[in-house]
């Protein structure tokens, strides 16, 4: 167990963590419907990115946060606006340019910051790091048992469907073993426990062509 006091959110975090789901959601329906936007489906769009991609990105992110403080080091979020600014001009400029379509989906809101007090070791660093990409997991099993087990709403079904496919995405995105995405530092920990990650990543991001 660990301290609760100690996970609590402060304004500036909040304040970080809100301008970046709004960042990435905008991010996100610019590339899926473009800059010629209906309101009614850019409202609609905006509202599934901030349930679907927005849970998946903070419960990434405060799963860092858990495990870093658990194993005594104090975590933060911190938004990193030149990260999302980049994201934003890579989904407009290149449609400005070239039009429909052109625009490239990449997101780098931020980062869970950990100040240690004591040296983290390889293995806890690597399990601070899976706990990401595990939410991400949940968060599919959660999207995806509707979708197979309830009739729903066409609209619904489609948030839902959103929701799995991005969560599926971020996992599979984070485990790229490349500093400072959290698959170099679990590989650093267990290149097995990172391989079978990544085939479980692998088959979640299988799963819509096949569903």
């Amino acid at each position: 167990m660990i301290n609760l006091d100690r996970m609590k959110i402060d304004r500036k975090e909040a304040f970080d963590i809100t301008v970046s789901v709004l960042a990435i959601a905008l991010i996100f329906t610019f590339y899926q419907l473009g800059l010629k936007l209906e309101p009614s489906t850019f409202l609609f769009y905006m509202a599934a990115a901030v349930i679907t991609l927005g849970s998946g990105f903070v419960l990434h992110e405060l799963s860092h946060k858990y495990y870093a403080i658990k194993y005594g080091a104090r975590a933060r979020f911190v938004a990193w606006p030149a990260g999302l600014a980049l994201a934003l001009a890579l989904v407009v400029v290149p449609q400005i340019i070239w039009g429909p379509g052109a625009g490239i989906f990449f997101i780098a809101p931020g980062a869970v910051y950990i100040y240690a007090m004591r040296p983290i070791s390889i293995k806890e660093n690597g399990i601070i790091s899976l706990a990401g990409p595990a939410a991400n997991w949940v968060l599919c099993a959660l999207f995806l048992a509707p979708l197979l087990f309830l009739s729903l709403p066409l609209q619904l079904a489609r948030i839902f469907s959103i929701g799995f496919a991005v969560n599926s995405w971020l996992a599979l995105f984070n485990l790229i073993p490349f500093f400072p995405l959290d698959g170099s530092k679990v590989l650093a920990w267990d290149w097995r426990i990172w391989l079978g990650a990544v085939l479980v990543s692998f088959f979640l991001v299988s799963l819509p062509s096949i569903a």
